[in-house]
């Protein structure tokens, strides 16, 4: 089994490197092989609604940039983590160029993330983190994939890069979130 994260953030060490790295450690201990995918800062663009992956159905893009291997990436894995800070109460424009595409596509050949295992994993400084949790949970849903819970919604506070491992609660919850995560993926594919 394996697990491909996504870091939205531009900061390649920042909170929400930190965050997505708990989830990834638990999911690594329970032997799950993982993959760590530097999504901010990349040169992936928007969805254009051209709807050619609609004409063409071969599980790919239109654009040129990077985009269809990391959806390649996503439908190899059973398990797929998108982590994102907060920008404006809302994910990164990276992550939501990703999760626009990825839908898209994926709907446009036949739900190509279907049941499959998704986590969001938050960076947060002070407020907006739920909304961010759920657009990547929207993303998730359309997509027939399974959301493991986690002892409260997955999210890190902080300010500063590494910030995040001083928040026990939200370390504690991370962990839960890759305990879970690994419990239905093996229920699901073990």
């Amino acid at each position: 089994m394996r697990v491909v994260a996504f870091n939205g953030s531009p900061r390649k060490k920042g909170n929400t490197y930190h965050c997505i790295r708990i989830v990834l450690d638990v999911l690594a201990r329970e032997g799950i092989e993982t993959e760590f995918i530097q999504l901010g800062g990349s040169d992936i663009r928007p969805c254009r609604a051209c709807y050619k992956c609609f004409e063409k159905k071969n599980g790919k893009c239109v654009q040129k940039d990077g985009f269809n291997l990391l959806m390649e990436r996503m439908v190899a894995a059973e398990g797929i983590v998108i982590g994102s800070p907060t920008y404006f109460a809302n994910v990164t424009p990276e992550v939501k160029a990703l999760i626009d595409r990825a839908g898209l596509v994926a709907i446009a050949n036949g739900h190509l993330l279907r049941r499959k295992v998704g986590a969001a994993v938050i960076a947060v400084r002070r407020a907006g983190g739920t909304h961010v949790y759920s657009s990547i949970n929207y993303f998730f849903g359309i997509n027939h994939m399974i959301v493991p819970g986690s002892s409260y919604w997955n999210l890190g506070v902080g300010l500063d890069p590494g910030d995040v491992l001083k928040d026990s609660e939200g370390v504690g919850t991370l962990r839960d979130l890759g305990e879970n995560m690994a419990w239905v993926m093996e229920k699901l594919y073990g």
